[in-house]
């Protein structure tokens, strides 16, 4: 075997790249160790170091780099920037102290005959064994996977690897990410490089803390990165292009679902619930395949937007549009539906063949009186179920233009392209999307709209979504408190009669001889009706008296709101955190509630939302088991876990992501100088 420190001066033609993001305990003794064995030209990328890493890689002597957009890929791009000509070799290795360098002039001996060098923990006892499980695994199916696809067998995906220049340059690398080694290995396939692995040692890391295994989020991240780079890179090998591929694959899975789903909508037929589960289950695959989309053409994002909720038009709806209906009817009769519930004997002689399939006939109105005006204006036309169901969705399309004006088309595929959404209005129909509409224009008129006007626009439209649908009222003392924080006492109280003068106007037809019933508080669906709920279970779980008093969530949901607005800065966060708490809180949990969270979702892209949004249809379990005759109106335990489990998880790596970053950002400011005070 050849000496690699036979021609010393050869080593000058190598270029080292460690990219670093918090590595001040090893990052110095790793330059050292790099220089002990003939390297001279060591180049270290900070990628966004809130520590002393970059003054100790550069009293180590190393030379510096910048590159303040995380990602791995990102940092080793940035290291290849501006290259001397004489270099011909580039090794790239981790700053953390966890490489056994000690192979490298094994390494170097095989230049003449290589063109790939990759160290090779997996081929080691010790290696093997440092490795986590996490590591392990992802190394093992992702070179499996590498094999499948293209043919050959690689052991390892390890950070240890030296590559010829020229070759590196043929490869044009794309990934940014955590998808750069796996990248590299199977475009060197492509490329046909000579590629050679060398068993090397490894070890824990010397120091700092380890930003993909270190951290569940991290390695689901990084598994999740990896994964969709093999995936892109084979059908880029077929001669199609990731986004291209994905967007396609999105419209196809979705579309396919939604066709499927058409016919089983009554779940009152035994079997419905596993077909439509199946169709469901296939828009989900397309939905999350939405997740790893760069951009979406404004033809397919409305394509797939519109077209998926016009094949649902006539698939058969939930029960609760009968109840519109019939309330829309009895207005147009000039009857009060606050005044009569649908089975009341006066109504009797104006039933019509779908009155028998209102859901609690023997409770009066729920719906507040802008949502009655609209029931009233349709049915004056034709109480026809196509008729609401397309109200509610010229409204739901209505949201996903606002959306997209404010977060551009592949943020609002969340709302979008979201299944939950798509069946809930247009399948279901549901008529949420009419409050959610005028509730998303006022949080944007109020973060983005003209100072003069915001606070009374944004109250009003906030009135108006109150008077659409009671849970909305909250968002509005959030605007109200702002308004009195900010300008003072007199604007509060314009902002909150502003607020209620929608209800109150809409409400004033309704009020007979002093009384306006607009709550049915006394009926047993709002005392004491239950089906999905998670606290209250639990609470039940302790104290079963609880499960007959759904008024007492009234107390720590009042405690939740006040914590919000003294904490809440924004109106977004405001509301997203505000239907996180109503939603976990509340006794009376339906799958189609998780939809009010979806839009200001879409601002940080919420995990939490993306998983229910899947999770929340096994909520028709209930509906599957009234079908075979079984009417306990109760999700079992492991369902419950299965609705809950993915939105509470998702929920908080995002809330852990969101701090990490806030971290950083201070930590930055601090150094520069420039701190402010961060929000919640």
């Amino acid at each position: 075997m050849p000496n690699p420190y036979s021609n010393l001066h050869s080593l000058d033609r190598i270029l080292v790249i460690i990219p670093v993001l918090n590595e001040q305990a090893t990052i110095a003794s790793v330059i050292q160790s790099l220089k002990s064995y003939g390297l001279k030209h060591i180049r270290v990328v900070d990628n966004g170091s809130t520590d002393s890493s970059i003054e100790r890689a550069i009293a180590a002597g190393a030379q510096i780099a910048i590159e303040p957009v995380r990602g791995y890929g990102r940092a080793c791009w940035r290291g290849l920037q501006d290259i001397p000509p004489e270099i011909d070799w580039i090794c790239f290795c981790d700053g953390d102290g966890s490489d056994d360098l000690s192979q490298l002039p094994q390494m170097f001996s095989h230049r003449d005959n290589f063109d790939l060098i990759l160290g090779n923990r997996r081929a080691t006892k010790n290696g093997r064994a440092t490795m986590t499980f996490a590591q392990n695994f992802g190394n093992q199916l992702a070179t499996f996977l590498i094999g499948l696809g293209w043919g050959h067998w690689y052991q390892d995906l390890g950070p240890l690897r030296l590559i010829r220049r020229s070759a590196l340059e043929a490869m044009q690398m794309q990934d940014r990410g955590f998808g750069w080694t796996v990248e590299m290995q199977a475009r060197a396939i492509e490329c046909h490089l000579r590629t050679c692995e060398i068993p090397v040692g490894y070890r824990r890391r010397q120091g700092g803390r380890s930003k993909i295994s270190g951290t569940l989020s991290g390695t689901i991240k990084a598994g999740t990165v990896i994964l969709s780079t093999l995936g892109y890179l084979y059908w880029r090998r077929l001669g199609l292009e990731r986004n291209a591929v994905l967007v396609w694959l999105s419209a196809l899975l979705l579309l396919l679902g939604t066709i499927l789903i058409i016919p089983y909508g009554d779940f009152r037929e035994v079997g419905t619930v596993p077909k439509f589960w199946l169709g469901t289950s296939i828009m989900s695959l397309g939905f999350i395949c939405s997740w790893g989309l760069s951009a979406v053409r404004g033809i397919w994002f409305w394509g797939i937007a519109i077209l998926t909720r016009l094949l649902l038009l006539p698939m058969y709806p939930g029960d609760d549009i009968w109840r519109y209906l019939w309330e829309g009817y009895i207005q147009t009769l000039g009857l009060s539906p606050y005044h009569f519930a649908p089975n009341a004997a006066e109504l009797n002689p104006y039933a019509t063949e779908w009155r028998s399939l209102i859901n609690h006939p023997d409770v009066s109105a729920i719906y507040p009186p802008i949502a009655q005006f609209g029931f009233h204006t349709l049915a004056s036309i034709s109480p026809s179920v196509i008729l609401f169901k397309t109200a509610f969705i010229l409204a739901d399309l209505g949201i996903c233009w606002l959306l997209c004006r404010k977060f551009g088309r592949q943020k609002t595929t969340l709302y979008a392209w979201n299944p939950l959404i798509i069946y809930s209005i247009a399948g279901g129909g549901h008529y949420d999307s009419w409050f959610i509409l005028p509730l998303v224009a006022a949080w944007l008129i109020f973060e983005n709209g003209d100072k003069t006007l915001r606070w009374i626009s944004s109250a009003l439209l906030i009135g108006i979504s109150v008077a659409i649908k009671w849970i909305s009222l909250p968002i509005l003392s959030f605007v109200v408190w702002r308004s009195f924080r900010q300008v003072g006492i007199k604007l509060a109280i314009v902002v909150l009669l502003c607020g209620f003068l929608p209800l109150v106007a809409s409400g004033v037809p309704f009020c007979q001889a002093g009384e306006c019933p607009l709550i049915p508080t006394g009926s047993t669906f709002v005392s004491h009706g239950r089906s999905a709920e998670l606290i209250p279970y639990l609470v039940q779980q302790i104290w079963y008296p609880s499960r007959w008093q759904n008024w007492l969530y009234l107390f720590p949901l009042g405690l939740a709101g006040i914590w919000l607005l003294w904490r809440a800065k924004t109106f977004q966060r405001f509301a997203e955190w505000y239907f996180f708490a109503l939603l976990i809180l509340s006794p009376i949990i339906h799958a189609w509630y998780f939809t009010w969270l979806t839009p200001f979702a879409v601002a940080n892209q919420n995990l939490g939302v993306r998983f229910v949004s899947v999770s929340a249809f096994i909520y028709f379990a209930l509906q599957h088991r009234i079908a075979l005759g079984n009417y306990d109106w109760l999700l079992t335990d492991r369902e419950r876990l299965l609705l809950w489990l993915p939105f509470l998880l998702g929920w908080l790596l995002t809330v852990h992501n969101q701090r990490g970053e806030l971290k950083g950002r201070t930590s930055h400011l601090k150094k520069s100088g420039s701190l402010v005070a961060p929000y919640f």
